[in-house]
């Protein structure tokens, strides 16, 4: 399909006023000391119907016209943008050992993950679902959409946070991110299901499952579970082998030749995986970021996925962001009531869940709140989940308004607490704090009472080497700071 001239310059206007907007966005934020990635939603807020809409409908309504080559190309960017942002999130997810914390993680993995997404899908079950759905949406993928609303903890978002404040390589930080990863990929089998119900109620199935495609609600179910168990199995327990040994084999030679290519077709052959089950290619760029999460130099970093990250975070994922601002209707789509009982019955379920299961594991009350705290944030995950959802048609514009907003808040409200935790009580991160239960001996401090733990900064400074400001360096969903904004942690 070739384009005319005119075409591709209403093609290269467009993007650029979307990039410029999401990183202008970013940049505010960022020097306001907010999370930069709400900033490139608020650039595309801006050019959508919440407000250039309202002065100059005609303009904000050029920018994305349906059924136009513009349309059509901010679609792919939109689809790459998510698979990206995934297969970001993935690398994300490395392994560690926290040792005595096992407990910890255990009892804070299933009070934190089962009583929120079950608790999600009762309240379902008393709300109507049809004010939320969108035309392929159902009652089940509503209950499991608000299910996994409510349950999910944000990995990029609470790892900047405690990046930026200096905590990343505490035993809080680390056990933290241990609850969040095991959560994570769990939901997203879930989220796998949601959007193949998706498929069948748009009767646009896909791959193997096409070729068993019944009306069969039970049996649609069993296949999604079934199906993404499996992908996910096969390639937590041989993803990063298989990575490896093609590193070293005969298809190596592209790694040679270039280390960021031969990365990409690694993660396009997932999602192609995916495809053929009939599943979401997201989940192939998942478990390809999960695969290469142990792909690092912790010093110089991997050339292949240095590449990767930065192009995609300069280009794909802040257009990706820009769009899902822009596809928010803040005017007719934003319901005050329904948003406020989500926001106070998602933080309450979450943060009292996180905090019992912290407390039966034996911690203290102000760690177990510190930590609740934490997982209660959802940031790009949650957003995610919104913006999938939605592209899917499985919920509509007020769902979508409200699932946004609930992400945006909960991480700034984490942010907001951990700060000011660290000023009062700057030993919770470094420690094991003292077990309420009896018998054995608190765990050494690592900082006196009162006295800031070796080499984490004051709140509100910078935390990059050199005083450079590493909110400015990177947006909220990558965990890690730009190249040249110090060494990356190492998450243990």
């Amino acid at each position: 399909m070739s384009l005319s001239v005119a075409e591709v310059a209403r093609i290269l206007v467009v993007l650029t006023v979307f990039l410029i907007a999401a990183h202008l966005g970013a940049y505010v934020f960022a020097r306001l000391r907010q999370p930069p990635v709400i900033g490139e939603i608020a650039g595309g807020v801006l050019l959508g119907g919440s407000a250039l809409g309202l002065v100059a409908p005609s303009v904000s309504t050029w920018l994305a016209p349906s059924g136009t080559p513009t349309a059509h190309v901010l679609g792919a960017v939109y689809q790459l943008g998510t698979i990206l942002m995934v297969f970001l999130a993935g690398l994300e997810m490395r392994r560690g050992g926290l040792g005595a914390e096992r407990r910890t993680v255990l009892f804070t993995t299933v009070a934190g993950l089962v009583i929120p997404f079950a608790a999600g899908m009762a309240i379902a079950q008393v709300v109507d679902s049809g004010d939320l759905a969108g035309p392929h949406g159902s009652g089940l993928s509503i209950s499991l959409v608000l299910g996994l609303a409510i349950a999910v903890t944000s990995i990029p978002v609470i790892s900047r946070i405690m990046i930026d404040l200096g905590i990343m390589g505490g035993l809080f930080a680390r056990t933290v991110l241990t609850v969040a990863v095991i959560e994570d990929v769990l939901l997203y089998v879930v989220l796998a299901v949601i959007l193949g119900l998706a498929h069948v109620q748009a009767d646009t199935s896909y791959g193997l499952h096409a070729l068993f495609h019944t009306a069969s609600i039970g049996w649609n179910v069993a296949y999604y579970v079934a199906a993404s168990v499996l992908f996910f199995a096969l390639c937590l327990a041989g993803g990063r082998a298989a990575f490896r040994r093609l590193v070293s084999g005969p298809v190596g030679a592209l790694e040679r030749r270039s280390p960021a290519a031969f990365r990409m077709v690694f993660m396009f052959a997932l999602c192609l995986c995916c495809i053929g089950l009939g599943i979401d290619p997201i989940f192939g760029a998942l478990m390809a970021g999960i695969s290469m999460a142990d792909d690092v130099d912790e010093e110089n970093g991997s050339p292949g996925l240095s590449a990767i990250r930065g192009f995609s975070l300069a280009f794909f994922v802040p257009i990706y962001f820009a769009l899902v601002g822009y596809r928010l209707d803040l005017v007719h789509d934003l319901d005050p009531v329904f948003f406020g009982w989500l926001f106070a019955v998602a933080c309450v379920i979450k943060f009292g869940s996180v905090w019992a299961g912290a407390r039966l594991a034996g911690k203290s009350r102000s760690w177990s709140t510190h930590f609740a705290v934490a997982m209660n944030a959802r940031g790009g995950p949650g957003i995610i989940l919104a913006s999938v959802a939605f592209a899917a048609g499985i919920i509509n514009g007020k769902f979508l308004v409200a699932l946004v907003l609930l992400s945006i808040l909960t991480s700034q409200l984490a942010g907001a607490w951990l700060t000011q935790a660290l000023a009062r009580d700057p030993a919770f991160v470094s420690e094991d704090p003292p077990s309420v239960s009896t018998g054995g001996s608190p765990a050494r401090a690592e900082a006196m009472p009162g006295q800031r733990p070796s080499g984490c900064p004051e709140p509100g400074t910078d935390a990059g080497d050199g005083g450079e400001d590493v909110a400015e360096g990177d947006i909220d969903r990558m965990a890690f700071p730009a190249a040249g904004e110090g060494e990356r942690p190492k998450v243990e």
